[in-house]
């Protein structure tokens, strides 16, 4: 039976449907894409393809899109645009997906090169667009449909899909010319018709197999490597395992949580790292409090660490991240199968490239069998978690008041356990670590760390909806969702069920934490940082199609989310708070542990 290619109408559409049929080969499931002329051959070879395929009227909001898709999925996402601006639309997506590793195929269509640099309308230097920011970037001949092209089509589309996946993962960038006709009008002799008897590999391809597979083993750590660390594992006395954010998968969870109940040693696990919550977790010394902990100078005086093990980023938590550099302990290990260099503090003295679960796995083997006796250290960390869960339980469970600590707690009692929680940066995600709880079971919760932006987070949060497989809602401010409004209402218009709960504070709250807050002129910092928008979220919602509930009280809120968890289309929950207020709040749980910390100390 003859396959897409040889049935193409002409040579641009042939060109595309080579990549599109090797994109499926390698597993690709879904592509983005945006309107234009100049991208009609991926879009109608695209079209033709099993792919799942969504449509978006902004490149921008496309890109998040794409992003929080390939983050839910953990795999390649196909994005297509028109030539010109549109493509550089793409651009913030593009480095988060680079710093946050997540694999991107980003395809931007582009004018044959006689008509560059000639004044031809929508036409840019589109040239290794995207700079550092991708793992390989392809500018690619100008389609044609000749056994020769073919064949490399179908080998660029199972390269880029490798190296997208690679070691690290993260974007990649074709850069694809075509020449008129872009339409699927038939071009005669533009296809050869014996295409297949001539060359079966350019005409079909290798069946079910990809083009070109790669295969990639895991780096295992070396026994020398594995017995050296296990030693001094065990010869620490006031170690700690940090995890930062870190999208893990079940079995490297699981080594981790075993490692930390084996050594005994205090687990400060982020929610994004997926340790926070669930049975292995807390079955392991977890430390749930430490960005509360870490801020008080007591506790980061008497609690210094001389080994620190850390799995995933650079802690979110800027507490976290002062205590161990206040510190600078002697042994500071990070592993990172990628062998990535996340050292902002500059103290890491070793970086491990294997994978978690693998090093986990082999140390377990080398360690003793018995769990190491707790010790006074450990004990007296876990007995400070224990003294500030107590004071947030108090002073934040208990207070009625609509402040933003108590969302994550709300969340945390109320999500259906089976979801996913995207979050946004800035104050959300902060909140996040300092005040969600650890239990037996939670959500798989996802957050932009790569480049740490607001941008994009509806869509972001959007695409992994679309991945079907959970409820997901994202916890954003009010600002992160005025800036990507078009992912609103691509939501509405794509009609992809999503629960935003949106913390209304009228500005940017984090700034009033931020030493800005104190040294500005107090006009010039609610002008340039505070910035209140003085909008009417619910309006807003309202207006682009889309559910929309402002709760006033703590039972609302939990009705609101319930209703949004059921819902078949987007629900926004609007949550009114005051920044002053939260802020306070969250210096009150401060001042409380401190003073649970100096009666301890007598």
């Amino acid at each position: 039976m003859a396959g897409r290619v040889e049935t193409a109408p002409n040579r641009g559409i042939a060109f595309a449907a080579a990549l599109f049929e090797e994109w499926e080969r390698a597993g690709v499931s879904h592509v983005c894409i945006c309107p234009g002329s100049r991208s009609a051959p991926l879009a109608v070879a695209a079209a033709g393809s099993a792919l799942r395929r969504w449509t978006h009227l902004d490149e921008r909001s496309a890109a998040f899109f794409a992003l929080g898709l390939a983050k839910a999925t953990r795999e390649p996402v196909a994005l297509v645009c028109t030539s010109g601006t549109a493509a550089v639309n793409f651009a913030p997506a593009v480095v988060e997906a680079h710093y946050a590793r997540v694999p991107l195929l980003v395809l931007t269509a582009d004018r044959p090169p006689e008509l560059r640099e000639w004044g031809a309308g929508q036409t840019i230097d589109q040239r290794d667009l995207f700079g550092c920011h991708v793992r390989w970037s392809a500018e690619v001949a100008v389609a044609e449909a000749t056994p020769a092209l073919l064949r490399y089509a179908r080998a660029l589309a199972a390269r880029a899909a490798a190296v997208a996946r690679g070691a690290p993962a993260g974007p990649v960038h074709l850069n694809l010319p075509f020449r008129d006709p872009l339409d699927p009008r038939p071009v005669s002799g533009d296809v050869p018709p014996d295409l297949a008897a001539r060359d079966p590999l350019a005409a079909r391809g290798r069946g079910a197999r990809s083009y070109t597979e790669l295969c990639l083993g895991q780096r295992a750590p070396s026994p020398g490597e594995v017995a050296s660390l296990a030693e001094r594992l065990q010869g620490a006395e006031r170690g700690v395992i940090v995890c930062g954010p870190l999208d893990a998968r079940p079995d490297a969870a699981a080594g981790i949580a075993a490692l930390a109940r084996r050594i005994g040693w205090p687990l400060l696990a982020e929610p994004t790292s997926q340790l926070r919550t669930g049975p292995l977790a807390v079955a392991a010394p977890l430390v749930a409090t430490a960005p509360v902990l870490c801020g008080d100078e007591s506790f980061s005086a008497r609690f210094a660490p001389d080994f620190v093990l850390r799995f995933g980023a650079a802690p979110t938590s800027a507490p976290v991240a002062r205590w161990i550099a206040r510190h600078a302990p002697p042994d500071y290990v990070a592993v990172d199968p990628d062998a990535l260099w996340h050292d902002p503090s500059h103290l890491v003295s070793e970086i491990h490239a294997a994978a978690p679960e693998q090093l986990c796995e082999r140390l377990l083997r080398r360690l003793p069998p018995a769990p190491i006796a707790p010790s006074s250290w450990r004990e007296l960390f876990l007995a400070a978690d224990a003294a500030a869960t107590r004071g947030i339980a108090e002073l934040v469970d208990g207070d009625e008041a609509l402040l933003e600590p108590r969302v994550v707690r709300e969340l945390a009692g109320h999500l259906p356990t089976d979801a996913l929680l995207y979050v946004s940066n800035s104050t959300p995600v902060r909140d996040l670590d300092a005040f969600w709880p650890s239990a037996p079971r939670g959500p798989r919760m996802l957050c932009n760390r790569g480049a740490n932006g607001i941008d994009g987070m509806v869509s972001s949060a959007l695409g992994a909806a679309a991945a079907g497989e959970r409820f997901v809602a994202l916890l954003c401010g009010d600002l992160a969702l005025l800036h990507d409004v078009s992912g609103l209402l691509a939501a509405v218009r794509l009609g992809l069920p999503l629960g935003v709960v949106a913390l209304d504070n009228d500005g940017g709250g984090i700034f009033s934490a931020l030493p800005v807050a104190d040294s500005a002129d107090p006009a010039t910092f609610t002008e340039h940082f505070r910035t209140p928008h003085g909008h009417d979220l619910v309006a807003l919602c309202s207006g682009v199609g889309a559910a929309c509930t402002r709760v006033s009280s703590w039972e609302h809120f939990r009705a609101a989310l319930k209703d949004a968890a059921s819902a078949e289309r987007p629900h926004v929950i609007v949550v009114p708070t005051d920044a002053d207020a939260s802020l306070a709040q969250r210096r009150a749980v401060a001042a409380h542990l401190h003073r649970a910390l100096a009666e301890a100390a007598r």
